[in-house]
């Protein structure tokens, strides 16, 4: 119970990680008039093949049978940006995990498995090449780590891609359940020590922020010169990495295997679920190999950047499983969700945003867990009527649409309601 005590506290801090880069690199777009350029210049193809598509086209050029990520709707377009925007919310008002829910939207929206994955990819790796300083930050890069890190997260990303690609090529039923079962199992863990928590600490009267966990200079503490970074840098297995010589006289050292090995587990969880890498940089960096946060940080963003460029474009974009569409809106979405969620933090309880954390998990592995019976049922492993299996996968989409639709009315109202307020603190 204590272990996965640990585990739940290490992925919540991964969770933190990632929301904190993904609400600067949102802030470092909207503020630059030239990064809103180049947005608006790749959001341009869309509109030109809607009015393609208003004066007809080719089936094969876009048509629904044709097997191209070009086809546009204006209602797909519309739901992309929603679910960017609630994604946002999340991660803004939360602090955490608002990227665990987009790879379930899409697929509860009707896009496939693989295509919800990859879109989700490219839409991280086009939100890092345009909104990080990487200028200001790579001064506290350690290039021999980040260099064992990302040989170690290219054949992460590569066995993940593969898999992904494999069960989709054997059938696609089966690769939208391997990811639903993935999805299950992660959001079921998140979802129900982050309920527990919040019943916890309601009952206790404990106010809290929005994010209730160490902070990364107790996890240094934690993991600076006892327990399994120490262990680690024991080991004499060649060729050794040295490492916060700035801090530490004479610097530290490890074996280039661990964190390669790290860099393999984090490019392989990015490519099967879609999430981007950085959500558990962070946290391994600090707890499992002892690397100081200052070092962490240039890494973390270089890491990103390429186990997210690799992943999305010759995993998933050179073999078509990249919607470009849902790519832009859900950025579009993102960018505004983010920066409203993270400002309405400013006049609510902490204690309610954890409800809605814990809520909005448990809505996501509802939703991931209902469709499971019609896809095992589709593949003739289990023995379900059609209207039943169909009935369980809408409920769950039902349920997890209207979780999440309430959290953002509910922030965006917060919000609004009190933009005099925040005006006056911005």
């Amino acid at each position: 119970m204590k272990r996965m005590r640990g585990l739940y506290n290490l992925l919540m801090q991964a969770a933190v990680a990632h929301a904190k880069w993904d609400y600067e690199t949102s802030v470092n777009i909207v503020k630059s008039k030239r990064r809103l350029w180049i947005l608006g210049l790749m959001v341009l193809p869309i509109i030109l093949v809607s009015v393609a598509f208003a004066t007809g086209l080719p089936e094969i050029l876009g048509g629904h049978k044709a097997y191209t990520p070009a086809y546009y709707s204006t209602a797909i377009f519309v739901v992309s940006i929603l679910i960017g925007l609630c994604a946002g919310l999340i991660t803004g008002c939360i602090g955490a995990g608002g990227g665990f829910i987009i790879t379930p939207a899409l697929m509860s929206a009707g896009v496939k498995g693989i295509l919800a994955v990859g879109t989700d990819l490219f839409h991280i790796f086009a939100k890092a090449i345009m909104g990080t300083a990487v200028h200001k930050k790579l001064g506290n890069v350690s290039v021999k780590l980040a260099i064992a890190f990302l040989v170690g997260a290219g054949v992460g990303v590569t066995g993940g891609g593969v898999i992904n690609r494999t069960l989709y090529e054997a059938n696609p039923v089966l690769s939208d359940t391997f990811i639903s079962i993935v999805y299950v199992v992660l959001l079921g863990f998140l979802g129900i020590y982050a309920l527990t928590d919040f019943l916890r600490l309601r009952k206790g009267g404990v106010e809290v922020g929005a994010h209730h966990g160490e902070s990364a200079h107790g996890a240094e503490v934690a993991a600076g010169k006892v327990g399994l970074p120490a262990r680690l840098q024991s080991a004499r297995i060649p060729p050794q990495i040295t490492f916060d010589e700035d801090l530490v006289p004479g610097g530290k050292r490890i074996p280039a295997l661990f964190v390669a090995l790290c860099g393999s587990f984090v490019g392989f969880v990015a490519a099967i679920m879609g999430v981007g890498g950085g959500f558990l940089t962070f946290p391994m960096f600090v707890y499992i190999l002892g690397v100081s946060s200052f070092t962490t940080v240039g890494t973390d963003i270089l890491q990103i950047i390429f186990t997210a460029g690799y992943a999305s474009i010759a995993q998933y974009a050179v073999y078509g499983f990249i919607f470009y569409t849902l790519a832009m809106g859900m950025l579009i979405g993102s960018l505004i969700g983010v920066q409203v969620g993270a400002l309405t933090t400013k006049v609510v309880k902490g204690i309610y945003i954890r409800g809605f954390y814990a809520t909005a998990i448990m809505a996501g592995f509802i939703n991931r867990l209902f469709a499971l019976p019609e896809k095992l049922q589709q593949m003739e492993i289990i023995k379900l009527s059609k209207p039943l299996a169909h009935g369980l996968t809408t409920a769950g989409t039902w349920i997890f649409f209207a979780v999440v639709g309430i959290f953002a009315f509910w922030v965006i109202g917060k919000y609004t309601g009190n933009i005099k307020l925040l005006r006056g603190e911005v």
